[in-house]
């Protein structure tokens, strides 16, 4: 006998009053336990030990009861998921107040950031099992009764997805991709939602445009009364005034771009009002006078400016990946699978969105310096032989035109502003290029999560061993010197470490490592630099500046054919340092030459030592800052490997 529905399944149990059986429907407020979930609160700022522990001790509570939530069998866990209401407060909690990566943030303990992973993982878990119409053939949902399920008790809501876009897409964008999909899916009334939604996201951009002073946009620009002060303008506004703003503004680009990037089908429902127009006019009215403010506060906290210019270029960049994302999924993704038929609707979508922005100059060279505007074009044409050409030469003429007194090649270069140096371990930063009349474009690859300390110097000790673990724990069977090389390689991300394994998109130099690479234990001797395998580190040749003798390197080759390599063509990362000093940053540290090359090199260039099969560069005390050159041990292993030019 094919088994039942739950929401159609009825279970038979004893009356504990009159002793009967009794038949009941499966979901029912009587299966629910009687257990109350406490809400969550956030990692305490300053890491007093008060604050602390009482976090801990609340963080356990949420951890275990969501820990014996996901262990019941379906039905009680669903008669849970229903009728608990402080079980839906505790989510709530959860994602209203758990950091995002852009939030202002100290580094925790260890036992919080462990503690923080813990409940993060299983908040993330409790959500997508409640999100799974059917777990196996015997449990499972009509489809129809699922969606009414998840609207009726308001599981899932419009704010409700944004926040678990923002909270877990990174690292974990297959899993919420499917988990989004199946709620709108087995749901389409999410659809009706988002449309109702997209009056009060659009108005947060008009807020910011009002709070600055600035002329909204139409209808949603109030008059500003004949008693009220005039608004002061962002360059007139108290400092901490502007850093509300931009951090609400960071913190609206990076949850859109979150939800778009994992749920594409909502691009419709986002261009049905007109939102690619409205965002460029946001951009070419915003931005620049939010620069502006930064740029002109010569004397004032130079450290928070310069974090206030970084989130402010991270914003800049999400609101063009936005719009490309919207472009790309209602015009250029239908023409790309749709090849040459039926393709006139989308090639006539594609010159109404940009016919309106031919004005926005400052939002299309930006939008240009990332998505080359001409290229979409050149796709039209070979896409459709009923192009307007005249419509596309007017659109390409108006991005040239906005290129006009600005370098493309300066442009694509970041360099500090005055007014905005870079602090450590603060977010990307984003530099104003010389001679340029308007603020920087960035690179394309820029690291998207905020709160990466690719910027800063490597970390190590017991905050190394955090974030190894982090990765091993959902990737048991990588290496810790592989998962090292991966971390330096990703700005010690280990979220983006395992989306790139995942997702199978490392650096061709990581792939080409062995994943199961241990790191090197202090005092352990290798077969050298000269004989060490392609698997195996080599043999350190000394150290120099007060660097521990146990620092440890492994030359990554970025394309080198037939195992030779030009001088300068390796790049090199940091795989361990026992002896605890690994805080050595960027540029060159350090050249190896192939593990192959016994005789010293014809030339080496002005300023390297090379010793026993390797090229020593510039090595950075992380102390003075100053660059020193590395030196090979006092009584070298053949008097013929030392060459010193």
């Amino acid at each position: 006998m094919p088994a039942l529905p739950l929401d159609q399944l009825q279970v038979t149990h004893k009356d504990q009053k009159t002793g009967r059986l009794r038949t009941a429907p499966a979901l029912h407020p009587g299966q629910k336990a009687d257990r109350r979930f406490v809400l969550y609160k956030p990692p305490p700022k300053d890491n007093s030990p008060a604050l602390v522990e009482e976090y801990l001790e609340r963080a356990t509570f949420v951890t275990t009861d969501l820990d014996w939530l996901l262990a019941l069998p379906h039905d009680k866990f669903w008669c849970q998921v229903i009728f608990d209401e402080t079980l839906q407060k505790c989510l709530d909690s959860y994602l209203r107040y758990a950091p995002r990566k852009f939030d202002e943030w100290v580094a925790p303990s260890p036992e919080v950031a462990d503690m923080q992973r813990r409940l993060h993982r299983s908040v993330f878990l409790t959500f997508l099992r409640m999100s799974t119409h059917k777990e196996s053939k015997d449990h499972f949902f009509s489809p129809s009764a699922f969606g009414e399920i998840l609207y009726n008790n308001f599981l899932f809501d419009i704010p409700k997805i944004l926040d678990l876009c923002v909270l877990f897409g990174k690292g974990n964008s297959l899993l919420l991709q499917k988990m989004i999909g199946n709620i709108f899916t087995q749901q389409p009334s999410y659809y009706d939602d988002l449309d109702n939604a997209m009056p009060t996201i659009l108005q947060g951009f008009s807020h910011i445009l009002q709070h600055c002073g600035l002329q909204g946009d139409g209808a949603s620009a109030t008059p500003q009364k004949l008693e009220e002060p005039g608004r002061l303008t962002p360059s007139h506004m108290p400092l901490l005034e502007l850093k509300d703003i931009i951090l609400y503004l960071c913190d609206t680009c990076t949850t859109l771009w979150a939800f778009l990037e994992i749920f594409p089908q909502a691009c419709q429902t986002f261009q049905k009002h007109d939102f690619c127009c409205r965002l460029a006019s946001f951009y070419e009215t915003a931005v620049p006078e939010l620069e502006s403010a930064i740029r002109k506060r010569q004397l004032e906290d130079s450290r928070l400016l310069g974090d206030l210019w970084r989130r402010l270029s991270h914003s800049r960049k999400k609101l063009l990946d936005i719009f490309h994302i919207i472009l790309y999924h209602i015009c250029l993704l239908p023409i790309l699978e749709s090849g040459c038929n039926g393709v006139q609707g989308f090639v006539e979508e594609f010159l109404q969105v940009f016919s309106p922005l031919l004005q926005e100059k400052r939002f299309l060279r930006d939008y240009d310096a990332l998505f080359p505007v001409a290229d979409d074009v050149s796709l039209l044409q070979q896409a459709s032989s009923s192009l307007d050409e005249m419509r596309a030469a007017y659109i390409l003429q108006a991005v040239e035109s906005s290129w006009e007194g600005v370098d493309r090649r300066k442009a694509l270069q970041a360099t500090a502003p005055p007014a905005a140096q870079e602090p450590e371990g603060a977010v990307g930063t984003e530099e104003e290029p010389a001679g340029a009349t308007s603020a920087p474009v960035w690179k394309p690859e820029e690291e998207q999560s905020l709160g990466a300390a690719a910027q800063g110097p490597p970390v190590c000790g017991v905050e190394l061993d955090s974030l190894i673990s982090q990765v091993r724990d959902l990737l048991p069977e990588l290496g810790e010197g592989f998962i090292l090389a991966c971390l330096q390689h990703c700005g010690y991300d280990p979220e983006h470490v395992i989306n790139d394994v995942l997702e199978g998109r490392l650096h061709p130099a990581l792939d080409q490592l062995d994943r199961s690479l241990q790191r090197w234990a202090h005092g352990r001797r290798g077969r050298g630099a000269g004989g060490a395998s392609r698997h195996q580190l080599p043999e350190p040749l000394g150290c120099s500046g007060g660097l521990c003798p146990g620092v440890l390197w492994r030359s990554l080759s970025l394309g080198c054919p037939g195992g030779h390599c030009p001088w300068g063509a390796w790049r090199v990362s940091v795989l361990g340092c026992p002896g605890g000093l690994p805080a050595l940053s960027p540029p060159a540290l350090i050249l190896l030459t192939s593990s192959k090359q016994r005789q010293a090199p014809q030339k080496v260039p002005k300023g390297l030592l090379w010793a026993g099969g390797a090229v020593y560069g510039p090595l950075r005390d992380p102390h003075t800052g100053r660059d020193r050159l590395a030196r090979p041990p006092a009584t070298p292993r053949s008097p013929r490997s030392l060459g010193v030019l």
